[in-house]
């Protein structure tokens, strides 16, 4: 095993006094810390020397017992493992019990020449890498690098985790944009107003998750929310659910129902793709807010109500007024606040975080240790994303319950959401495809692939299907 490391790790001596030369001469703040586990005393001295050069904080221990003491004693953050430890505690065994005891630590095993079942047998149990002992310095110190991106990438999500449940209202919402850091100003101005609240951005940015934010923030946290989606109650129900309705109203009334309105009590009532309302019932809801009463359907009783208004839409409701598909007043008197919330391209920056935290959720709920590559990675960021937040939630789920895989790659990820529209066979405007194109692109290209399956192709883009069928009414028959 010595003979190995001398042939391989020991690849270039110069290049090793070199390291030593300028680890003497930089002085570098330790921001991670190494904790290396090998009983070869030449192997531990070469990882040590390779961390120290990438500024890292280092312990070595030669056996299980001393490893435990270090581990207890320090907060470490990567582990170099090696997996033919000598005693009764075996490497692999250990590593199953580093995973159990220290969960934060990424743990990178070190295999001999040709133990690839080992390697995979270490992966399975919870590794994060391998490395064969055979392996160049330059290999070594990027899989230690490799490791130490994870770890930071782990760490944030758990920050970002802890920073949400300490302040309520927030949760669920993840990004550090500027954009994002707007957004979370504008909720905490407006959860304590009374105001109606008109809250903008495309499908799947979180609109709901913003309204509920508003809710939970202020002084309404300990009142009841009640969302409704107008989009997915048909028109003959939809005034019913907000107004309520007496016995015998219409054919199936068999009891008297409260209206969502009246129910709120001092709550918030949050009324998602608003923009779907019929006129008719766009005009009473005008009266309700307004006059802050409601007449149930069949009664000529009116009922004073109680609630603040969030409403939400997807479309763009200054054309809708223009056309008159949107009533004027109604829109003036929801829009007193109005925010926008970004899309997910307008704000890439976030997708790592989101990745780590939808991996990290998703790793609890099936017991595995999912990673993302960096190609994977790579390949996320340059996706444009139509469905925003709620296709990547969507991809990240489908890929993690799909791959038995820890690593996930360029391959594991859904191909109809990584195809490029071919922006060549789409007229540019200044150098750009408008992102109208884009996204019809990405709808009929899930359609097709899912053979008709609207459904379907609805999940794929992570978008509502409701949405869906209103984009390919606009398209025509194009499949």
């Amino acid at each position: 095993m010595q003979s190995q490391a001398q042939d391989h790790l020991s690849g270039a001596n110069g290049a090793a006094a070199l390291m030593t030369s300028k680890i003497a001469n930089t002085a570098r703040s330790a921001s991670v810390s190494l904790l290396v586990i090998d009983d070869d005393k030449f192997i531990r001295d070469i990882c040590r020397r390779a961390a120290l050069d990438l500024g890292y904080s280092v312990f070595v221990a030669e056996n299980a017992g001393n490893a435990y003491k270090a581990l207890e004693a320090q907060n470490i953050d990567l582990v170099l493992l090696d997996m033919k430890l000598p005693g009764s505690n075996s490497g692999l065994e250990m590593l199953k019990d580093l995973r159990s005891r220290y969960t934060n630590s990424v743990i990178i095993v070190i295999t001999g020449d040709a133990n690839v079942p080992d390697a995979v047998e270490a992966i399975k149990s919870g590794a994060y890498d391998y490395l064969e002992k055979r392996a160049n310095l330059s290999q070594l110190q990027l899989t230690l690098k490799r490791a130490e991106a994870h770890f930071n990438l782990a760490s944030e999500n758990r920050v970002l985790r802890a920073k949400l449940r300490s302040k309520e209202g927030f949760g669920g919402m993840i990004g550090r944009a500027p954009e994002m850091e707007k957004l979370y100003r504008f909720i905490s101005k407006a959860a304590n107003s009374h105001h109606p609240v008109l809250i903008q951005g495309e499908s799947g940015t979180g609109k709901e998750l913003v309204a509920r934010s508003i809710h939970f923030s202020g002084r309404y946290k300990d009142k009841k929310f009640i969302p409704v989606d107008c989009g997915a109650i048909t028109p003959n129900l939809i005034e019913s659910e907000l107004f309520g309705h007496v016995k015998g109203a219409f054919t199936g009334a068999s009891q008297a129902k409260d209206g969502l309105l009246a129910i709120a009590d001092g709550g918030t009532v949050f009324l998602d793709e608003i923009g779907e309302l019929p006129t008719d019932l766009q005009a009473k809801l005008l009266r309700a807010i307004q006059e802050k009463e409601v007449r149930p359907v069949g009664s000529t009783r009116r009922i004073p109500i109680d609630a603040r208004i969030l409403a939400a839409t997807n479309r763009d409701l200054d054309a809708a007024v223009q056309n008159g598909s949107f009533r004027r007043d109604l829109f003036f008197r929801l829009n007193v606040l109005a925010l926008y919330v970004p899309a997910l391209r307008e704000r890439k920056q976030d997708i790592p975080a989101l990745v780590g935290y939808f991996i990290d959720r998703a790793n609890q709920r099936n017991g595995m240790q999912h990673t993302v590559s960096d190609e994977a990675l790579r390949r996320l960021l340059e996706y444009e994303w139509p469905g925003n937040v709620r296709e990547l939630e969507n991809c990240i789920e489908r890929v993690c319950a799909m791959n038995t895989d820890n690593e996930i790659r360029p391959e594991h990820l859904p191909s109809p959401l990584l195809i490029q529209p071919a922006a060549a066979s789409h007229p540019t405007r200044n150098g750009f495809v408008p992102l109208a194109d884009l996204e019809k692109d990405a709808i009929l290209a899930a359609v097709r692939h899912t053979h008709g399956d609207r459904l379907q192709a609805a999940k794929l883009l992570g978008i509502g299907k409701t949405t869906l069928y209103r984009k390919l009414k606009e398209y025509g028959p194009q499949l």
